[in-house]
């Protein structure tokens, strides 16, 4: 994919900002809010228009009457606008009511039979369309929802990164998974990628830290819901915040540059990369001796007809090897991610090794 570095279009400054609220509620919001973003430096306000909920008989957003408030916002104040886009109708709506950026929810996404209905409702736009992570954990739905759009000749593409649903208690209402993300962006690093603090953290007392995190991970924006009376917001109250609490987080974010052409830098880095790379080495061989065992192991339980999976070994393993991280200041998370990787992969070796018959004995006697 080749796609356009649309970003800086939009604003001149790093990381590009887009800021506004959840959901469009009447014209006065609208226009309070663009005005005083404006005067934040903010070129780009998000707003709701529809809003897609888990549960009928809520709040579903003001539908397509907002975009005659947001038409007077944009004429009064020269604010761009974005919003998201759930079904090809909405794109023809959007797009008829001159929406500058368009998003894909995490619902969306996670339907590729709906993704490619939009991709079809946007072929020849020039604008930029967004595409949210979808709600599981899963990259290759991700990419193929960009992919989809990128075919259909929109070269603007962008992702944002929403977080990820878990059955796992957490701090945060999504969790973060910002190794997902990461390996996107790695993959195509001209693909602008955008964080929305406000939904993984859930709670507006944790934006700023997942703000900064986003920076510290070199993000080239942010997505953060904001609005005049949080508490009064007809959804996602608690994760919202007023206008004078963004001023205050971008004035405290620290933004770190991609790179430096300092000497001293640049050399103390490499020293300490080929540090990493050598014990990299090791845990490659050690890896593979572990391995080694495992198929050894495979061939064992083979011959005395024993399953592959023991649980009481399992469990020994997740406890003894969290309890040993624990002793290296590893955290326990970091450590059961691990092991739980290494410990699919012994499976599926014992596995093989089990389903295969074993070789004939060269003893004649």
């Amino acid at each position: 994919m080749k796609i356009s570095p649309w970003v800086h279009e939009f604003s001149g400054t790093h990381p590009f900002i887009i800021a506004g609220p959840c959901s469009a509620e009447s014209e006065e919001q609208l226009l309070t809010l663009a005005f005083a973003l404006k005067a934040l430096g903010i070129t780009t306000m998000r707003a709701g228009v529809w809003k897609p909920r888990t549960r009928p008989n809520t709040f579903e957003g003001m539908g397509a009457v907002a975009f005659d408030w947001i038409t007077k916002a944009k004429a009064a104040t020269g604010m761009r606008f974005a919003t998201e886009v759930a079904t090809a109708e909405h794109v023809e709506l959007a797009l008829r009511a001159d929406i500058d950026i368009l998003w894909l929810g995490a619902r969306t996404t996670v339907n590729p039979f709906t993704v490619q209905e939009i991709a079809d409702a946007l072929k020849g736009v020039k604008k930029p369309v967004l595409v949210k992570n979808p709600i599981n954990p899963e990259e290759g739905l991700w990419l193929g929802a960009i992919e989809r759009i990128y075919k259909a000749g929109v070269e603007r593409v962008g992702a944002l990164h929403r977080g990820f649903s878990s059955y796992q208690k957490s701090r945060y209402r999504n969790q973060p998974y910002w190794q997902i993300p990461l390996s996107l962006k790695s993959q195509f690093p001209e693909m602008p990628l955008l964080a929305d603090p406000s939904h993984i953290a859930g709670s507006r007392e944790l934006i700023f830290e997942v703000s900064q995190k986003a920076m510290d991970l070199g993000y080239d924006g942010l997505m953060i819901e904001t609005h005049p009376q949080p508490d009064r917001a007809l959804s996602d109250a608690q994760q919202q915040i007023t206008p004078e609490t963004l001023k205050t987080l971008l004035e405290q974010l620290r933004i770190s540059s991609h790179s430096s052409t300092d000497t001293f830098f640049i050399n103390q880095l490499e020293i300490l990369r080929h540090k990493i790379d050598s014990l990299d080495q090791e845990l490659i061989d050690t890896l593979s001796a572990r391995m080694n065992l495992v198929n050894l192991i495979g061939a064992y339980k083979r011959d005395n007809n024993v399953t592959v999976f023991q649980l009481e070994r399992w469990q020994e393993i997740m406890q003894t090897r969290s309890d040993w991280g624990s002793r290296q200041k590893l955290s326990s998370e970091f450590i059961t991610e691990i092991f739980k990787a290494i410990h699919d992969e012994s499976i599926r070796l014992q596995t093989d090794v089990i389903t295969k018959e074993p070789s004939p004995s060269n003893d004649a006697s």
